[in-house]
C-alpha cells in the first residue's frame, strides 16, 4: 500500500472515530446546550490543531535542525489555545456551579484536549517520519544495488568480447574452414547480448542455448586434445534467470583448460528442476591462474549473486592441486 493512501486512511480514522471519541469524554450534551458557539468553536479547534500538526510535521523539522521554526510554531499553538481558554461564557443563573469556576474548568479541559490532540498528531507524525527514513533507505540501496549490477555486467560484457575476438583471431590466422561459421555463431552471441544487456531477467532456456552457441564456438578453434561435454536439462524453460551470470565460469573453463598438444576435458552441466539452478563446470588446469584479473570476471559474479540472490544461492570454487583440477558448482533457488 502507497504511503498517500495510509496517510489518508489515518486521517478518516482520527476524524470519524478518534475525534469523536474524545470529545464524549466531557458532558458535551450538556455544553450544547447552554454555549452551544463555544462547542463549536472548540471542534473547529481541535481539528485544526490536528492537521496543522500534520501539514507542518515538527518531526521533520527536528531532523532538519529547524528549531526555530518549531520554537515558532508551538509559541503560536499554545497563544491560540491560551486565547480559547478565555472563550466567553454565558451566565447560567440556575447552574450551582459559580461562573469562575466554570471557566477553570473549561481551561482545564480545553488543554486537556491539547495534550491528547499534540500526543496523538506527534505519535502519528513520528511513525509516518519512520516510514519515510525507512522507504528513502529502501530506495537509496536499490539504486545503488541496479548501479552496482549495471557496472558488473559493463565489465563482463568487455572481458567476453575480447576472449572472443582472441579465438576468431585464432581461427583466422591459421586460415581455418571453420572461420565463417565462427562468425555466424559470433554475431548471433552478439545479438543475443545486445538484445538482453538491459533486461533484468530472461528464460533459462534462452541463456542455456546462448551457452551452448558459445560452446559451439570455442569448439570450432580446438582440436582433437581437449574434449568438451556440455549437457543441459531443465522442466521450465520460461522460469526467469539473469542474463549472463553463468558464462564468466564457462569462458574460465575454456581459458584455463585446454590444450593443443595435451589430452583435457571440460564438462559443462546446467540442470534447472523444481525451481532450483544446478551448474557445474569441471575441467583440467592446462595453463596457471595468476594475478587478480584472472579472477575479476568470477569476483563479478559473485557480487551480482549476493545482490540479486541474497541468501538464496551458493558458489563453491574447489582447485585440487594433486589432481590438477579445477571444479565450479553453484546452485540458485529462482523462486
Amino acid at each position: 500500500m502507497k504511503y498517500p493512501k495510509i496517510a489518508l486512511y489515518v486521517d478518516l480514522i482520527f476524524c470519524l472515530i478518534v475525534m469523536p471519541l474524545i470529545i464524549m469524554l466531557v458532558p458535551i450534551d450538556k455544553w450544547i446546550k447552554n454555549n452551544y458557539l463555544f462547542v463549536i468553536t472548540l471542534i473547529i479547534y481541535l481539528y485544526a490543531l490536528y492537521f496543522t500538526y500534520r501539514k507542518v510535521n515538527l518531526p521533520s523539522l527536528f531532523i532538519q535542525h529547524k528549531f526555530g521554526r518549531i520554537i515558532l510554531i508551538i509559541i503560536l499553538l499554545l497563544s491560540v489555545t491560551e486565547l480559547l481558554t478565555h472563550f466567553p461564557l454565558p451566565d447560567i443563573h440556575n447552574s450551582k456551579l459559580s461562573i469562575n469556576f466554570r471557566k477553570h474548568l473549561h481551561a482545564q479541559t480545553i488543554w486537556f484536549f491539547f495534550l491528547i490532540i499534540s500526543g496523538f498528531s506527534l505519535a502519528i507524525e513520528i511513525a509516518f517520519e519512520l516510514f519515510r527514513q525507512i522507504l528513502s533507505k529502501q530506495e537509496i540501496e536499490t539504486a545503488k544495488n541496479k548501479a552496482e549490477l549495471a557496472l558488473y555486467k559493463a565489465q563482463i560484457n568487455p572481458h567476453f568480447l575480447f576472449n572472443t575476438l582472441n579465438a576468431l583471431y585464432g581461427l583466422a590466422i591459421t586460415k581455418s574452414d571453420h572461420t565463417e561459421s565462427a562468425f555466424v555463431k559470433f554475431s548471433n552471441i552478439l545479438k543475443y547480448m545486445y538484445t538482453n544487456s538491459s533486461s533484468e531477467t530472461i528464460d533459462v532456456g534462452k541463456e542455456i542455448d546462448y551457452i551452448r552457441q558459445y560452446v559451439d564456438l570455442q569448439l570450432l578453434r580446438l582440436n582433437r586434445h581437449t574434449q568438451v561435454i556440455f549437457e543441459s536439462q531443465t522442466d521450465e524453460e520460461q522460469i526467469q534467470i539473469p542474463p549472463m551470470i553463468l558464462i564468466t565460469f564457462v569462458e574460465n573453463a575454456f581459458k584455463y583448460g585446454t590444450s593443443s598438444d595435451e589430452d583435457c576435458s571440460i564438462i559443462i552441466r546446467i540442470i534447472v528442476k523444481e525451481g532450483i539452478l544446478n551448474f557445474e563446470t569441471h575441467n583440467a588446469i592446462m595453463k596457471n591462474i595468476q594475478g587478480k584479473s584472472s579472477t575479476i570476471g568470477i569476483e563479478n559474479c559473485r557480487k551480482r549473486l549476493e545482490l540479486l540472490y541474497p541468501g538464496r544461492f551458493s558458489l563453491d570454487i574447489t582447485k585440487d592441486t594433486e589432481k590438477n583440477t579445477f571444479k565450479t558448482r553453484l546452485i540458485i533457488r529462482l523462486r
